[in-house]
C-alpha cells in the first residue's frame, strides 16, 4: 500500500475539470516546486491554498503526478492570489481585467465585501446592482460547497460522495447530516445503510433512533429483494433487524408502524402469517395481477375452421410441420387476450411464434417484439426476421441525470405502447416490476405473448413472475414438450431435459458435442479450462477463445469462482504486451483486449455506433446489466475506456466509472441469463447446496449452441442433479392472481 504524505499550497492553474464527477488535473505551487495533482477535487480555483493527502504515481505520459485522496482547502489570504481566484472565472461574469479593477478597489477586504456588502461593488464601474448581487449569490454557494465538503471529509466521506451529497442538499447539507445521516441511503446513489450508520455514529446519533430503525427495516428488505425476495415473513425481518440494529422489539415495532403510517411499507396477513414488503412490491404485484387478468378477459372469437385452413397454409409455405402442442400454441394465441407459452429447448419455440406473426400479420396485425436484455432481443431478431427490442427500450426509458437508479418510462398508461399484439421472449429473467412497467403501458385491446422457459432461473430482480403467473392457474399456458428429431440429434438438448427430468445427463465419447472431463483437485480443475480454452477447444471445432468461448461457474469467490478464473484466463488468453495499453482499477487490471461486462444498469452513459469506414451512424444513451463487449482502446490522457459491444455500440468510460465493468471470460450462471454462446465450459466442484441445483446446471447447459465441456467431479454433478431444491423467493404473485380473479368470477 503507498504510503499517504501531505503537501500544502497554492492553485497555479486548473488543467482539467470534469464537472460532473469532480475529476480534476490542477497544478500547483508549494514552497519547493511546482506539483500536478490528480483525483477528485470538485470546486478549486486557481489562488485557492490547499493542503492534500495522498500519494505519487507515475503517468506513463506525463511523468510523476500526485494522486489526491482527501484535500482541504481555504480563499486565498494575499492581493495577488484574491486577484487570480478572481480572475481564473470562478464567479461568472468576472474575468482577468473586473478582478484586477475590485481588487484595486478593495484590496485585501475583497472576498469579505463579496460576501457580506456586495451591494458596494456597483462602486466599480460596469457592476451593475443586479450583477453584484448574483456575484455575491455565486460566492454565497462556494462558500457552502466548501464547508460542506470540509465537513463531510471530517467524517472519512470521500470527495466524490461528497460532490454528490452537496449536489442533492446545497447548502441544507451539513443540517440534514446531522439531524438525519440515514437519509443519504434512500437519496445518493452508492451510500447504502452502512456507510450511513457509521456517518451517523460519527455525529453522535443514538443507536435507538427512530430514524436508524427505519432505515434499517428498509435495508434489511432491499437486501433480500436482491435475493428476489418480494417479501418478508415478519418474523424473520424481525430476527434480521434485531441482529442488524441491536435494539428491542418494542422500538422495531414502532418502525414498522411509523414505515406503513407513511406508505414506505405494507404488512398483511398472507394465509397463514404475517409478512412485510416495500410498498413498490406490494402495490405492483397487485397491479400486475390486476392488469393481467384484465388484459385476459379480451378473447376474441375464431373460426376453428378458417384458422386451421391458414395454418395448414402456413406449414406448407414455410416447409414445417407443428406439432400437436405447437398447434395449440398458435390457436390460443389468435384467440386469448394474455397467453403464456413455455418449453425447454428443442421443443420449437422459434418455431411456434414465427407461425404466430405470420398468421397475425395476414390479419393485418402490428406486432412489436420484445425481450429482457439486448443480447435475448438480438437472438430474438435473428430467429423470427423481424426488429425486436428490449423491453426498456420499448418502454421508452428516462432517467433523472443525478440518479440512475431513478427511472422513469415515456410509455404509461397515459402515453400506451400502439400495438395489437406485442410477443416478449425469455419471460423468466422479468421482475416483478419490469413487468408493471410494461402491464402500465398495454391498452386492454392488446394481445399479449409471453414466452420462457420456466424451468430457467428467475430473474435477477425481486419475484418470480413467469412461475407465479402458470403456478396461478388462472391465465391460458401452452406447454410444449415434443423434442424434435433434429434437437434430438444434439447431446445437449436431451442431456439438458435430462437434467430438468433429474435423469444424469449421458457422458460417452460418441458425443460430438456434450464432453465431461474428471478432474479431481481444484487446481486441476483451473488448469484443465485454462488448457481447453487457450488451446484444445479452438482448435476442435475453429472457434475464437475471446468470442466464442464462455466459461460458466455457479461462485463468485474460491478458487472456481469467477474473480479467481478472470485473472488466469486474462493471462492466458489476453497476456500483456508492449503494444496492449493497461489500467489498473482497484483489485482489476484492464487491458485492451479484454472480455468485460456491464454489472449494472446505466441510463445516463452515450453511445455511438460506426460504418466499416468510421462514419458515426446512430447514437443513444443506455447500457444494461449483463451486455458483453470487448476494450477496443484505453486512452491514459483523457482518462478513457473504450468499450466495443456485441451490438456495435462504443461506449466510452470515465476512468471513474470502471467499477461498473468486470472481466468476463468467466461468468456466473446467473449473468449468463438470456444469452447463448458457442461453447460452454462449466466447472462442477464442491460448493453450497444453495448454489449446486439442477436448474442452476440446466441453465447452464441450455447457454450453449454448439459445445459443452463439464471439468471437475463426476459425483457433484450427479449431486446437482439430484438436488431440485428450488431457492425459495418470497412472492405471492400466484396468490394475487388467484385472489382478483376468483373474486372477479
Amino acid at each position: 500500500m503507498e504510503e499517504q504524505l501531505i503537501l500544502e499550497g497554492v492553485i497555479e492553474d486548473i488543467v482539467f475539470a470534469n464537472g460532473e464527477n469532480g475529476y480534476t488535473v490542477c497544478s500547483m505551487q508549494t514552497e519547493e516546486e511546482e506539483v500536478i495533482c490528480v483525483g477528485i477535487l470538485p470546486g478549486i480555483h486557481p489562488g485557492e491554498s490547499l493542503r492534500v493527502v495522498g500519494s505519487w504515481v507515475t503517468h506513463p505520459t506525463y511523468g510523476e503526478q500526485f494522486q489526491v485522496e482527501l484535500y482541504e482547502k481555504s480563499i486565498p489570504k494575499t492581493v495577488q492570489g484574491i486577484e487570480k481566484y478572481l480572475g481564473s472565472g470562478v464567479i461568472k461574469g468576472i474575468g482577468p481585467k473586473m478582478a484586477k479593477r475590485i481588487v484595486k478597489k478593495f484590496g485585501i477586504d475583497t472576498l469579505r465585501i463579496i460576501e457580506e456588502e456586495p451591494e458596494r461593488l456597483q462602486e466599480i464601474k460596469g457592476i451593475s446592482e443586479e450583477k453584484a448581487q448574483s456575484i455575491g449569490t455565486i460566492f454565497h454557494e462556494q462558500r457552502e460547497l466548501r464547508r460542506a465538503i470540509l465537513f463531510l471529509q471530517e467524517y472519512g466521506i470521500s470527495p466524490i460522495y461528497a460532490l454528490k451529497i452537496y449536489k442533492q442538499y446545497k447548502e441544507q447539507t451539513i443540517e440534514v447530516i446531522k439531524a438525519n445521516p440515514y437519509r443519504l441511503a434512500d437519496d445518493i446513489f452508492g451510500i447504502g445503510f452502512k456507510m450511513a450508520d457509521q456517518i451517523a455514529q460519527k455525529v453522535d446519533i443514538h443507536m435507538d433512533s427512530p430514524h436508524r430503525i427505519k432505515a434499517g427495516i428498509k435495508y434489511i428488505l432491499n437486501q433480500n429483494s436482491n435475493n428476489g425476495h418480494v417479501y418478508l415473513p415478519k418474523k424473520i425481518l424481525t430476527q434480521e433487524c434485531s441482529e442488524l440494529l441491536q435494539v428491542p422489539g418494542e422500538l422495531l415495532e414502532n418502525g414498522f408502524l411509523e414505515l406503513q403510517i407513511h406508505k414506505q411499507i405494507m404488512q398483511e396477513q398472507l394465509q397463514d402469517e404475517v409478512v412485510v414488503y416495500l410498498s413498490a412490491f406490494y402495490y405492483g404485484e397487485i397491479a400486475v395481477a390486476r392488469k393481467l387478468l384484465d388484459l385476459s378477459q379480451h378473447c376474441q372469437e375464431q373460426d376453428d375452421s378458417k384458422m386451421e385452413e391458414q395454418i395448414k397454409a402456413l406449414e406448407q409455405t414455410q416447409n414445417i410441420q407443428l406439432a400437436p402442442n405447437q398447434r395449440t400454441a398458435v390457436r390460443e394465441a389468435v384467440k386469448n387476450g394474455v397467453l403464456i407459452i413455455t418449453g425447454g429447448p428443442g421443443t420449437g419455440k422459434t418455431t411456434t411464434i414465427n407461425t404466430i406473426i405470420r398468421l397475425l400479420e395476414q390479419e393485418g396485425c402490428e406486432i412489436i417484439l420484445a425481450a429482457p436484455t439486448g443480447r435475448a432481443a438480438k437472438r430474438m431478431t435473428e430467429a423470427t426476421g423481424m426488429e425486436a427490442q428490449t423491453i426498456h427500450r420499448l418502454l421508452e426509458i428516462s432517467f433523472l441525470q443525478e440518479d440512475s437508479r431513478k427511472q422513469t418510462f415515456e410509455k404509461n398508461e397515459d402515453n400506451p405502447i400502439d400495438a395489437d399484439v406485442i410477443i416478449i421472449d425469455e419471460t423468466s429473467m422479468v421482475d416483478i416490476l419490469l413487468m408493471n412497467s410494461l402491464l402500465k403501458a398495454i391498452t386492454p385491446s392488446t394481445r399479449l405473448i409471453l414466452v420462457g422457459d420456466v424451468d430457467q432461473l428467475p430473474s435477477v430482480g425481486p419475484g418470480n413472475v413467469l412461475k407465479d403467473m402458470i403456478r396461478s392457474q388462472r391465465l391460458k399456458v401452452v406447454r410444449l414438450t415434443e423434442v424434435f428429431r433434429q434437437a434430438r440429434e444434439s447431446a445437449i438438448v436431451m442431456n439438458a431435459h435430462r437434467i430438468n427430468q433429474g435423469a444424469y445427463p449421458t457422458i460417452n465419447e460418441k458425443e460430438k458435442d456434450f464432453f465431461f472431463v474428471k478432474r479431481a483437485v481444484q487446481e486441476e480443475v483451473v488448469r484443465m479450462i485454462v488448457e481447453l480454452a487457450a488451446d484444445r477447444l479452438p482448435k476442435y471445432i475453429a472457434c475464437d477463445a475471446r468470442k466464442d468461448i464462455q466459461i460458466l461457474t455457479p461462485m463468485k469467490k474460491s478458487p472456481l469462482g469467477v474473480q479467481h478464473l478472470n485473472k488466469v484466463l486474462q493471462e492466458a488468453l489476453n497476456p500483456p504486451t508492449a503494444q496492449k495499453t493497461e489500467k489498473e482499477f482497484r483489485t482489476t487490471v484492464f487491458r485492451e483486449g479484454d472480455k468485460v461486462m456491464q454489472i449494472k444498469n446505466n441510463y445516463n452513459i452515450s453511445w455511438k455506433t460506426f460504418d466499416q469506414a468510421g462514419i458515426r451512424i446512430d447514437e443513444g444513451v443506455g447500457v444494461f446489466n449483463g451486455d458483453s463487449g470487448v476494450i477496443k482502446s484505453i486512452d491514459q490522457d483523457r482518462e478513457i475506456l473504450a468499450v466495443a459491444f456485441e451490438d456495435s455500440k462504443i461506449i466510452e468510460y470515465d476512468f471513474s466509472q470502471l467499477d461498473e465493468l468486470e472481466l468476463s471470460y468467466a461468468v456466473t450462471i446467473h449473468k449468463s441469463q438470456g444469452s447463448e454462446y458457442p461453447v460452454v465450459i462449466l466447472p462442477i466442484y464442491n460448493g453450497p447446496a444453495l448454489l449446486m441445483s439442477r436448474n442452476l446446471l440446466y441453465t447452464a447447459v441450455t447457454r450453449a449452441k454448439q459445445l459443452v465441456v463439464i471439468v471437475g467431479l463426476q459425483s457433484t454433478l450427479h449431486r446437482m442433479v439430484d438436488n431440485n431444491r428450488e431457492i425459495s423467493r418470497y412472492s405471492s404473485l400466484a396468490y394475487r392472481i388467484e385472489q382478483i380473479h376468483d373474486f372477479m368470477m
